[in-house]
């Protein structure tokens, strides 16, 4: 019983990151689909004791598009990401995808307006 409570606890605690690796595993693995993975994991978090809701403090920056200014947008990448220039073009090919997770609200918001500066279009989560 006390294996149950520790991967309990283990399950609870995880980051957004983790949840989201957890829920690739048992897809591709056990043939279980993400959506079922999330609501185990989500499912102690939601429970009658819990707050309304908590205020969110990790965003998700995503580059949804390069836009016009491709180029801009590509330098941008690379200077808030620290990738190469090979990967920041990949991932500005590859939109929409994500730039940065597990930011603070002020550095994802930055990020966005840099981006944006750039002539990209972005979405934080």
């Amino acid at each position: 019983m006390a294996d149950v409570k520790s991967l309990a606890e283990q399950l609870v605690n995880l980051t957004i990151k983790e949840a989201n690796e957890l829920a690739q595993v048992l897809e591709e693995e056990y043939g279980i689909k993400p959506a079922a993975a999330a609501v185990a994991v989500a499912g102690p978090a939601a429970g009658g004791d819990a707050p309304a809701e908590e205020e969110q403090t990790e965003f998700t920056v995503i580059l949804k598009e390069a836009g016009a200014k491709k180029i801009g947008v590509i330098k941008e990448v690379r200077a808030v990401t620290g990738l190469g220039l090979k990967e920041a073009k990949d991932l500005v090919d590859g939109a929409p995808s994500t730039v940065k997770e597990g930011v603070s609200k002020d550095e994802a918001e930055q990020l966005k307006a840099k981006l944006e500066e750039a002539g990209a279009t972005v979405e934080l989560k």
